[in-house]
Order: C-alpha cells, then structure tokens, then sequence
C-alpha cells in the first residue's frame, strides 16, 4: 500500500507515551492501526444504526442471549487453548524422556 506523510497534532504526553512503549520505528505502525480500528467501529456502528432502523432495537433478551453465547464461546476457546499447552508441554517432558 502506498503511504504518505501527513502532519497531526497530538497531545504531547500521549505521543510520546505511544512512542515510549512501541519505540520510534513502531509510532507510525501504531496510529495506522488505531485508525484502522476506529474506521472499523464507525463501520460498525453504521450498520448497528441501519440494522435497527431495518428491524427495531435489541432487546435486552436479545442481548442477554447474545452475552451467555460469547461467554460459551469464550469458555470453550480458553478450554482448547488450555488443551493445547498441556498437549504440548506433554510432548515436550516425552521428547527430552527418550
């Protein structure tokens, strides 16, 4: 992608707080990305807004429903990850037994 330099005006501790933690070469990685992000959020919220013109506002059973099944999910990702590093440190104690 091609870039091109721009010129922001940033509050002085928070650029250099920014700049602090992902060291100078990252600066410009790091605001490209929260950008990106942003961009992603003003997505969408758009079609949070044209979903609910399209079909009402959710309910807060909807949203109860919604937040029990990330919660699942989430329970069931950390299960696999948890498997995984034992799966894989069993393997690590067998490679150093033989």
């Amino acid at each position: 992608m091609a870039t091109k330099k721009y010129t922001v005006t940033l509050p002085e501790e928070l650029a250099e707080a920014i700049r602090a933690e992902v060291g100078p070469g990252g600066f410009s990685r790091y605001v490209t990305q929260a950008i990106e992000r942003r961009r992603e959020q003003d997505r969408l919220g758009e079609l949070v807004d044209w979903l609910e013109t399209e079909y009402g506002p959710v309910t807060e059973e909807e949203l109860a429903a919604a937040e029990a099944e990330r919660k699942k999910i989430e329970h069931a990702h950390a299960e696999r990850v948890r498997a995984e590093r034992v799966a894989e440190q069993q393997a690590g104690q067998e490679h150093h037994v033989a």
